[in-house]
């Protein structure tokens, strides 16, 4: 990018206020930020300023942007210096932007670029009568409607060198003009041959949109139904158990145990199971132990020596004098 510098101090004015209304535009951007972060609305108040200077900022007008920001004027210049939006020298009524990028320059851009010499002169350069310059940018992002410009802030798409002529004539002569495709292309869709989309009723409102209306009134109806059923509804008079898989745990008593005869008043432990208790016979043996029994191997041949965990029993303390005759 070239760099950029700011008019000739010929063509500045001598100063620049904001207007009352916009003001109020700056206190409106300044208070989206918290304290202390106003630079963070530079940029639109460096729009609005261009646009106040009539498409342009001169000095004054960063200056005034800086004071208004509290910031150091180096920091809005480098702001205004940086965006290739902000135009640091005069422009025309009409600034217009010519695409000549490859798909604008292969359905004939250059076409455009010569209206553009012969009608107004050298880029950067205001007409005579002011109401005119141009510029030569990268893509505007409207390739599928090639070649275009943008004048001021709307596109004007589909150009010959023909309707292009017209176009300058009727900004000229103030005369009203048709934004957009300049051939009755409907936004960016095939100019002859549409295949989809081609239903009237999908742009009339019957259909588009509808889907709302009818949502909205379901949803009505169904809170009044809601509404009505929560009022009449009432507990059930015979409330129906939990089931064991829903969570209860469901306790069963064994079969034939001492509390369940004790339970159904009989003996809790019968004859043939007292006899069998008493039987010797099928006691466990449990052998006596004896102190001087056979104890197992030991494992492992070698002593043990137990390390000594405290300096008094011999280690040596972190700050203890080095023993002179220690030489391992």
């Amino acid at each position: 990018m070239a760099v950029r510098k700011l008019a000739p101090e010929e063509m500045q004015p001598d100063s620049f206020t904001f207007s009352s209304e916009n003001m109020e535009f700056v206190a409106q951007q300044i208070a989206k930020y918290p304290p202390g972060r106003q630079a963070s609305a530079v940029i639109p108040l460096l729009w609005r300023a261009q646009e106040q200077a009539g498409g342009w900022l001169p000095r004054k007008a960063i200056e005034k942007v800086a004071e208004v920001l509290d910031m150091p004027q180096i920091r809005v210049m480098e702001v205004a210096t940086f965006y290739t939006m902000f135009n640091l020298e005069p422009v025309g009524k009409y600034f217009i932007q010519f695409c000549g990028t490859t798909p604008c320059v292969l359905r004939g851009a250059g076409d455009i670029k010569k209206v553009l010499e012969s009608r107004v002169g050298e880029q950067n350069h205001v007409s005579a009568d002011g109401t005119f310059s141009w510029l030569e940018v990268e893509c505007l992002g409207a390739c599928c409607n090639a070649p275009m410009v943008q004048i001021n802030d709307d596109y004007y798409e589909d150009l010959t060198a023909e309707n292009f002529e017209k176009l300058l004539d009727d900004l000229a002569a103030g005369r009203p003009v048709k934004k957009g495709s300049q051939i009755g292309r409907r936004s960016s869709e095939p100019l002859d041959d549409v295949k989809t989309l081609t239903d009237p009723h999908l742009y009339d409102g019957s259909q588009i949109g509808a889907w709302r209306k009818r949502f909205e009134e379901e949803a009505a109806a169904s809170a009044t139904t809601g509404e009505a059923a929560a009022a009449t509804a009432s507990a059930p008079s015979t409330p129906k158990p939990a089931k064991p898989e829903a969570g209860r745990v469901i306790e069963t008593e064994k079969a034939n145990t001492p509390a369940k005869r004790a339970k159904e008043g009989e003996a809790p432990v019968s004859a043939s199971e007292r006899k069998e208790g008493s039987d010797g016979s099928k006691a466990t043996a449990v052998e006596p132990r004896t102190e001087n029994g056979a104890k197992p191997a030991p494992q492992s041949d070698k002593s043990y020596v137990a390390t000594p965990s405290k300096p008094s029993e011999g280690r040596a303390t972190a700050d203890a004098p080095a023993d002179k005759n220690n030489k391992s």
